[in-house]
């Protein structure tokens, strides 16, 4: 009898102490050329694969047998999604489109994304409504390759709710750190955004500067990676201006383009956008029904039903007021002795 039992645990142990097997990428996105863009579409239509109906893309094909959906926007972006996507990136992609091994040698093409380090993004820039959030997060190895494993990746490129899912699971990983900055309500942004000489990138920047700074305290590293929203190092001179007793000896912040290559800043994306879509979700119950991101038509068809049903002053509770949808709107509802409101400057032409 306990020789049964010693190897029930014996059995059970084993069991447990077997590694985990290494997940299955289900989802890969990838920038190809109109060449390479025709090379993959010659492979889908050569295998008969069912074609799709997707927005902003050139094609898109379904194939239940490959278990995958491939799609093609016009931004040269390729996104490749389902259980047959690890498969079909190293058989087709790399091989036959690409001509370049990529997918599982991360590690050695690019191995500054496993040093510890800190990752800056930011979400709600150019959305009328809601606030802009901008966050840190600072990771070591093992947390990144938890998340590369999970999928997290840019969040422009995922739904509201495998954002808020990946959020979820960065907030909780061992030795990662989170911090987050913005206006806690739209009246608080319009009143900064009304001072003079204010813009949204000054701002920005001391919001990129305070989450920063609080991340560092709790978790010193070396150096940090920013994705460029400016020209100018306005992060940086913030830093050296009100932070420059708090930084790490040494500390240096670089900043690029497309930095969400790097899978802290996409870890960052993810945890701004998050925020964003929590704090879309609570001016949304306030409001009454959902309200749309962006800037497009149907943003200002829904502040003009705001205005309508709240009044024009109630529009900088919701509302980035420096926007020009802002003045169009208030505008054309005769409401600007309500809201009084700058005009914007005249839109420049494309042969100035």
């Amino acid at each position: 009898m306990a020789s049964r039992d010693m190897a029930k645990r014996a059995v059970s142990r084993g069991a447990s102490d077997a590694p985990t097997a290494p997940k299955t990428l289900t989802s890969y996105t990838i920038k190809l050329d109109a060449a390479q863009q025709a090379k993959l579409r010659a492979h889908c239509e050569g295998r008969g694969w069912e074609r799709a109906e997707v927005a902003y893309t050139h094609f898109a094909f379904k194939s239940e047998q490959a278990r995958l959906n491939v799609a093609a926007y016009t931004s040269g972006k390729v996104v490749i999604a389902g259980k047959g996507t690890e498969d079909f990136v190293k058989n087709v992609i790399e091989p036959e489109i690409t001509g370049s091994a990529e997918l599982g040698y991360e590690a050695e093409r690019h191995p500054e994304w496993f040093e510890p380090h800190a990752g800056l993004d930011e979400s709600g820039k150019g959305d009328f409504f809601g606030p802009v959030i901008a966050a840190t997060v600072i990771a070591d190895r093992a947390a990144i390759e938890a998340w590369r494993e999970a999928g997290a990746q840019d969040s422009k490129k995922m739904t509201d709710g495998r954002i808020v899912a990946l959020d979820k699971l960065i907030r909780a990983t061992r030795g990662a750190v989170v911090r987050t900055c913005f206006c806690k309500t739209m009246a608080r942004y319009n009143t900064l955004m009304s001072r003079p000489r204010a813009n949204l990138n000054s701002l920005l920047a001391w919001q990129h500067a305070t989450a920063l700074s609080e991340a560092l305290v709790a978790k010193p590293v070396a150096w940090g990676l920013l994705d460029q929203f400016s020209e100018q190092p306005l992060v940086q001179r913030e830093l050296k201006k009100t932070h420059a007793a708090t930084l790490p000896a040494g500390f240096e912040l670089k900043m690029r383009t497309k930095a969400e290559e790097d899978p802290v800043v996409a870890a960052a994306s993810i945890v701004a956008r998050a925020e964003y879509v929590r704090q879309m979700h609570t001016l949304s119950e306030r409001f009454g029904e959902p309200l749309q991101k962006g800037a497009g038509p149907l943003v200002k068809k829904q502040a003009a039903h705001l205005i309508d049903k709240l009044g024009a002053a109630a529009l900088g509770d919701f509302a980035k007021l420096h926007f020009r949808t802002a003045y169009e709107v208030v505008s054309a509802a005769g409401k600007l002795d309500e809201l009084p409101l700058r005009p914007p400057p005249p839109k420049m032409s494309q042969w100035s």
